[in-house]
C-alpha cells in the first residue's frame, strides 16, 4: 500500500462523532417516555449508572455512542407522534411542574374544566398547577355521555372488573394489577431461591445491593412526576468536604441533650426508639434543581436549601433541647432548610419560643416536600407488611435501602447516580427537627423530658402512652430501655440509662 493509499484508508475509516442533545434533554426524553435507566442500559449493554452519567453531562464515546444517538433520536420521533403523553419542554423553557406554593402544593379552582392528569377526565381543581380531582372516588370516573343516564356509583367492593384483568385501588386512580410490580418483593424472593431460603446468607445479599435497587425504585417511582430531578448539579464549595477525611460546613443541628436537673425524687425513665426516622424524614422541602446564591433577610417557602443564619438565644435549655442541638461556637453559621423552618416557627405568634433567626444568605432552589413521597410510600409500604408477616429479611433489606440512599448520596464512591450533598444534610435535618418535635409534644402533654439524641431517642418521665401511640410502625414509638434516676430526697442531673 502506497503513502497515499494509506491515507485514502484512513479517510474511509474515519468517522465523526454523532452530535448528542444536552444532558437536560436526554434524561427529558427517556423520562417522558416511562423508561428507567436500567431499562436502557440493558438495551444498550451498559451499567444504569453510566446512563446517569451521560444525563448529567458526560459523553459516551466510540460505538456505544452511536447507539444512544439512535435512540434519544428514535425518542424523539415517538414524542413527536399525536398520541405521545406530553410535549418535553426545551432546554430555558419553563417547567410548569415546578410551580407550588406555601407548605403544601396550592388548590386553585379552575375558570373552566381541564383534564386531569391522572385519570384524564374533566377536573374542576388543579393542585400546585396541575388539573386533578380533590375527591379520589372522582379520579377515574368517566362523565355521562349527552342524552345517556349518568353511571349510578356502586360500592367499590361489589364493583365487578371487565375482561380478566385485576384492578387495584392504588392511591387516587385505579390502575391495573400488572402496572403494579412489586421489585422489594421480587428482589427478596429470588434471593431467599438464589440461597436456598438460608435467611442470613440472603439477607446479607439484598444488603450488599440495596443502593443500586433503591436508585431503581427511584427511578420506578419518579416515572410521570410532576418535576425532573437534577442528579448531579453545580455544589457550592460550603457543601464540599474541606478535606479528605473533614466535613463540609453544614450543621445538621443533631441533638445530643441531657435535661441539667430532674424533678426531686426517684423516677423512673423510659427511652423511647422512634421508629423509621430517616424513612419518615424523606418527606421534605428538597431542591429540585441547581442550588442559586441570594443574601438578604427574606425567606421564601417555595424554594428550599442551606441558609447562613445568626441563631437566636433559646432560653429554654433546661426542659428542652436547643433546636440547633449542641453548638459551643457563637456567631453565624450554615443551616438547613428544615432547621431554619424549624426556628421560624418557633419564633412566630404560635409557639413565640425565641426571636427569629438572622438570615445572611442562601443557596436555594424551586422545591416540593413531595419529590420522595413515591419512594417513601413505597418503602414504608414494603416496610409494614414486612413487619405484619414477621418478614426479617425484607425488613432489613428495606432498612438499608433507606438508610444507605439518604448517606451516599453525598461525596460517596458508592452511589454515582445521585450527588446531591444538600439533600443528604436536608434529610438528616428533617429526621434531627421531627426528634424536635416529638420532645416538645412529650414536653406540652406534661411528660418530663430527660434526653433526646440523635434521630431516634426520647427519654421521658410520665404516662408516655397517653402521648404516643406503641408499636413498630412509622408513626409509633417503642421501648428501647427503661432506667432508674435520682432518689428519695435530693434532685440532680439526668443520670446515665442503668444508674
Amino acid at each position: 500500500m502506497t503513502e497515499f493509499e494509506a491515507i485514502d484508508a484512513l479517510l474511509a475509516s474515519a468517522r465523526q462523532e454523532v452530535p448528542l442533545p444536552s444532558a437536560e434533554e436526554r434524561r427529558a426524553l427517556r423520562e417522558e417516555l416511562n423508561l428507567s435507566r436500567t431499562q436502557v442500559a440493558q438495551a444498550l449493554g451498559v451499567s444504569p449508572s453510566t446512563v446517569g452519567g451521560w444525563e448529567s453531562g458526560r459523553d459516551p464515546s466510540g460505538e456505544v455512542r452511536e447507539k444512544y444517538a439512535y435512540f434519544l433520536d428514535g425518542a424523539r420521533t415517538k414524542l413527536a407522534e399525536p398520541d405521545a403523553r406530553e410535549t418535553v419542554a426545551a432546554p430555558g423553557e419553563a417547567d410548569p411542574r415546578q410551580e407550588f406554593d406555601g407548605e403544601a402544593d396550592a388548590v386553585e379552582a379552575l375558570p373552566a374544566p381541564q383534564p386531569c392528569v391522572l385519570c384524564g377526565q374533566p377536573a374542576q381543581h388543579q393542585v400546585a398547577g396541575f388539573p386533578q380531582h380533590l375527591d379520589p372516588g372522582e379520579c377515574g370516573k368517566v362523565p355521562a355521555a349527552p342524552g345517556r343516564p349518568a353511571e349510578v356509583d356502586a360500592p367499590q367492593a361489589d364493583r365487578k372488573p371487565t375482561g380478566s384483568v385485576q384492578v387495584v385501588p392504588v392511591g387516587r386512580r385505579v390502575k391495573a394489577a400488572s402496572e403494579n410490580p412489586d421489585p422489594i418483593g421480587e428482589a427478596v424472593a429470588a434471593a431467599l431461591a438464589a440461597h436456598a431460603g438460608d435467611v442470613e446468607a440472603a439477607t446479607a445479599a439484598l444488603v450488599k445491593r440495596a443502593i443500586p435497587d433503591a436508585m431503581a425504585l427511584l427511578d420506578q417511582t419518579r416515572k410521570g412526576g410532576r418535576y425532573d430531578i437534577v442528579a448531579h448539579p453545580w455544589i457550592p464549595d460550603i457543601l464540599r468536604k474541606q478535606t479528605a477525611r473533614g466535613s463540609d460546613e453544614i450543621w445538621e443541628a443533631r441533638p445530643k441533650w441531657a435535661r441539667p436537673e430532674l424533678p426531686a425524687g426517684r423516677h423512673e425513665v423510659t427511652a423511647l426508639d422512634i421508629n423509621g426516622a430517616y424513612l419518615s424524614a424523606l418527606k421534605t422541602h428538597l431542591p429540585i434543581g441547581q442550588l442559586e446564591h441570594s443574601s438578604g433577610f427574606g425567606h421564601d417557602r417555595r424554594r428550599a436549601g442551606v441558609h447562613l443564619i445568626t441563631p437566636p438565644a433559646w432560653e429554654h435549655d433546661g426542659v428542652m433541647p436547643h433546636p440547633l442541638g449542641n453548638r459551643d461556637e457563637p456567631g453565624p453559621l450554615w443551616v438547613t432548610e428544615p432547621t431554619l423552618r424549624l426556628l421560624l416557627r418557633l419564633s412566630g405568634p404560635t409557639y413565640a419560643l425565641c426571636d427569629p433567626p438572622e438570615i445572611h444568605e442562601s443557596f436555594t432552589s424551586g422545591a416540593t416536600e413531595n419529590l420522595l413521597e413515591k419512594f417513601r410510600v413505597a418503602l414504608k409500604d414494603a416496610r409494614d407488611r414486612a413487619i405484619a408477616e414477621d418478614d426479617e429479611v425484607t425488613l432489613e433489606y428495606v432498612k438499608a435501602m433507606y438508610s444507605k440512599f439518604v448517606s451516599t448520596m453525598g461525596e460517596s464512591n458508592y452511589n454515582r447516580e445521585l450527588y446531591r450533598p444538600d439533600w443528604m444534610h436536608l434529610i438528616r435535618s428533617q429526621a434531627f427537627a421531627n426528634l424536635w418535635a416529638k420532645a416538645y409534644k412529650a414536653h406540652e402533654e406534661g411528660l418530663t423530658v430527660v434526653r433526646a439524641m440523635g434521630t431516634d431517642e426520647l427519654h421521658v418521665i410520665g404516662d408516655w402512652r397517653r402521648v404516643f401511640p406503641e408499636g413498630r410502625g412509622v408513626s409509633e414509638v417503642k421501648i428501647k430501655d427503661t432506667y432508674t434516676v435520682g432518689d428519695d430526697t435530693d434532685s440532680g442531673a439526668a443520670g446515665e440509662p442503668g444508674d
